[in-house]
């Protein structure tokens, strides 16, 4: 048996050394797309909190554009909240005033929620077909704004019971506000809406007959006597104006007469 050279164990090392740099390039390989997957996971998350944060500032402050266009960044392969991303960009576009874009947001993000999640969606949608009840009234549409009315009316009177519990409260976006009040004062002011809305206009009040009503014309005497009351009080003004207000010296002593 032989006793290796130093070269032959220098040779034996070098040759180690590539089969372990071999293994850790093939096992970078490997693990490569768990490693780009971990970091997509993890840059999705980020942008999720700053789309919502921004959507919720912009809200906050009126920016309701703003506000719609964080929250379509949200919209983008959200996987794990899928409901937000509409539920915002909806409450963004009913804060426009653009009401019918809003309420098929609103009504995307209603099978997508999950349990007590689905609350503040219903309760937003039915405010906003509420709003498209009042630009229905405004416009003179009594009837369809009576069945937008019923519509909203349905929604809040159908919502889950489980909106008025603690856990909806703790998990709703304005925590200080009362759920179950909010409900109770929608409901409230939507049945009123919609009673008023199918009640028949107020009759008008006929107008008088101008006929009937107008001054009888003057006779030539009529005219006559008022030309001679106006020619009597004219003289009796410039009487007045020559003769009072002067003192023992003769000189004026009333006040000057306006232009």
């Amino acid at each position: 048996m032989t006793i290796p050279s130093q070269a032959d164990a220098a040779a034996a090392l070098l040759a180690m050394n590539r089969r372990r740099r071999s293994i850790r390039r093939w096992v970078a390989i490997a693990t490569l797309p768990l490693t780009l997957a971990a970091l997509l996971f993890v840059a999705k998350l980020l942008s999720m909190y700053a789309f919502a944060h921004t959507s919720i500032s912009s809200f906050v402050s009126g920016a309701y554009a703003e506000s719609e266009s964080a929250a379509r960044g949200q919209d983008l392969l959200n996987w794990f909240e899928p409901a937000i991303a509409p539920y915002n960009i909806g409450t963004a576009l009913g804060g426009a005033d653009e009401l019918a874009p809003a309420r098929a947001e609103l009504e995307r993000a209603v099978p997508l929620a999950q349990g007590v999640q689905v609350c503040p969606v219903l309760i937003n949608l039915s405010l906003v077909i509420e709003r498209q009840g009042d630009a229905a009234q405004a416009d003179g549409d009594a009837a369809k704004a009576a069945e937008l009315y019923g519509e909203a009316l349905e929604i809040t009177v159908e919502t889950p019971e489980e909106c008025r519990s603690d856990e909806a409260q703790q998990q709703s976006p304005l925590p200080d506000r009362d759920m179950s009040d909010t409900l109770d004062e929608n409901q409230q002011r939507q049945q009123e809406k919609q009673r008023q809305s199918q009640q028949p206009p107020p009759e008008q009040p006929q107008q008088p007959d101008q006929g009937d009503q107008g001054e009888q014309p003057q006779t030539p005497q009529d005219k006559l006597d008022d030309v001679e009351d106006r020619l009597n009080q004219g003289a009796q003004e410039r009487e007045d104006q020559l003769g009072g207000g002067q003192g023992d010296d003769g000189s004026g002593g009333g006040t000057d007469k306006p232009w």
